[in-house]
């Protein structure tokens, strides 16, 4: 069935209505959206789960204007119809996608310059894993965190999608890896990804053992998305010049910090969210991350972790998954 003919035809897609538990997931009926301009038409092969869509379905992510309240913020697919301005794209091409929601459905729309081609040695459906994490890491590791080859960094989360990311790109351009992980099992799996020491926060901890293991130098960048208590930690952790980057705050918010540390070691604090983000510079961020991570994944070096996948209609389940806390790697939801 060709693009044109599936436009305005029913489709299942995934909801949280009212917001509350992953029981309040549930599948409904809408119209495949004819591409606007600037936009492809997907055939969604899977969509990768993502702790925005957790907050979402409890109804503690308020959509702007316009944002669909079909959840899913990236997926994988083939290319079945274009809008007008949709350049550099085909019919036919195999793609994943950042998309500011609509992912957990059969088919979606993204804007072009959004879009990414599915690389070499990964699946269709382990693709849908890859933007949110590859555009999330590359932005705040590297381009915000000004991580360097030779530099050290610290993964809080290093058993997630995000974080098994951060750990194998920041190997593979030259940094010695640090992670925070909540089992022996993760610590292990995270040292299998090229961690050098990953630390047991149930059981250690973690500035006392990057201080050991650096013999006092600390880190050059941390990668937080816990918040609370771990800022001062982390704080008290970094490298002279050092550079700590929040992409979350699970532990909460609010916080109180010494600012004199701050001072005295001209430290940066800093953090970043990319669903926000405009078009133009998603797009940039999208081209960016070609040029620098797809050829990584092309030569083996780096690669998605899949945890584990679960049919559409089973979006409870894989809500649960992640919420566990036990997953290593991407949830994913599939279509076929």
């Amino acid at each position: 069935m060709d693009g044109e003919s599936v436009i305005g035809r029913p489709m299942r897609a995934v909801i949280a209505e009212p917001p509350g538990g992953p029981e309040m997931l549930r599948i409904v009926e809408r119209p495949v959206s004819r591409p606007g301009c600037g936009e492809v038409l997907i055939k969604v092969a899977a969509a990768g789960l993502n702790g925005a869509d957790l907050l979402q379905r409890r109804g503690r992510y308020p959509l702007a204007p316009g944002m669909p309240d079909v959840l899913g913020l990236e997926a994988s697919g083939v290319i079945v119809a274009l809008g007008d301005g949709a350049a550099g794209w085909h019919v036919g091409d195999p793609v994943c996608a950042l998309l500011v929601g609509g992912g957990y459905a059969e088919y979606c729309t993204a804007p072009a310059v959004q879009c990414l081609p599915v690389p070499h040695a990964v699946t269709l459906v382990e693709a849908g894993g890859l933007p949110e994490v590859a555009m999330t890491v590359w932005s705040n590791v590297f381009e915000i965190g000004a991580l360097r080859p030779g530099e050290r960094l610290l993964v809080h989360g290093g058993a997630s999608g995000i974080g098994t990311m951060a750990i194998q790109l920041a190997r593979a351009l030259g940094s010695e890896v640090f992670a925070t992980a909540g089992s022996a099992e993760k610590c292990r799996r995270c040292e299998a990804l090229g961690a050098s020491r990953a630390i047991n926060y149930r059981e250690e901890d973690f500035v006392e053992i990057v201080g050991r293991e650096t013999a006092g130098a600390g880190v050059d960048v941390v990668l937080d998305m816990v918040g609370g208590t771990y800022l001062q930690r982390d704080l008290s952790i970094l490298a002279q010049g050092g550079r700590l980057v929040m992409i979350a705050h699970k532990q909460g918010s609010k916080v109180e910090l010494d600012c004199g540390l701050i001072q005295r070691r001209h430290l940066s604090l800093t953090g970043s969210g990319l669903r926000p983000r405009p078009l133009a510079e998603k797009g940039r961020l999208a081209a960016a991350v070609k040029k620098a991570v797809w050829p990584l994944i092309a030569a083996g070096r780096v690669r998605p972790v899949i945890d584990s996948t679960f049919p559409l209609a089973e979006a409870a389940r894989a809500h649960q998954r992640m919420e566990s806390g036990a997953h290593v790697g991407k949830v994913l939801l599939t279509t076929g």
